[in-house]
C-alpha cells in the first residue's frame, strides 16, 4: 500500500466542503464534515461528476449533476449500500491533511491475438 500524502493543511478545506485532489494517479475529494476529514472517489459513477464540488450535510454528498448521495465515511451509495465509490484512509499530522490512496489496479489489456484484424 502507498504511504500518506498530504494534499491540504487544516484550514485549507472549509467545514462543510469538499476539495478534490489528484493522488497516485487518482482524483479524491476530501471533505471536512464538522473537523473531521474523510475522503473518497472524486467521480460519481452515475455521470463522472466531481463529488468534490458537492453539496455536504450530516456525513452525506449529493452528486451536483443529478443528486446521487454517497456516504463520505464509507464510500456507499445512500439510495443502494450495495454500489459504492471508494474510500481512503485520511489522518492530520502535524496541521496537514493526509490520504493514503493506492494506485488504482487496472485490469489487463486484452490480448491482440485473439482479436485478429481481418
Amino acid at each position: 500500500m502507498s504511504d500518506f500524502v498530504t494534499v491540504a493543511k487544516v484550514g485549507e478545506i472549509a467545514e462543510g466542503t469538499g476539495t478534490a485532489f489528484a493522488v497516485n494517479g487518482r482524483m479524491v475529494a476530501v471533505f471536512n464534515d464538522g473537523g473531521t476529514f474523510f475522503a473518497i472517489d472524486d467521480f460519481c459513477p452515475h455521470m463522472g461528476a466531481s463529488l468534490a464540488g458537492g453539496y455536504l450535510e450530516e456525513g452525506i454528498v449529493t452528486c451536483p449533476w443529478h443528486a446521487w448521495r454517497f456516504c463520505v465515511q464509507d464510500g456507499k451509495w445512500c439510495d443502494n449500500p450495495k454500489v459504492k465509490v471508494d474510500n481512503f484512509e485520511v489522518r492530520v499530522h502535524e496541521n496537514e491533511i493526509q490520504v493514503r490512496v493506492p494506485p488504482r489496479v487496472l485490469p489487463p489489456a486484452p490480448d491482440a491475438q485473439a482479436y485478429p484484424v481481418p
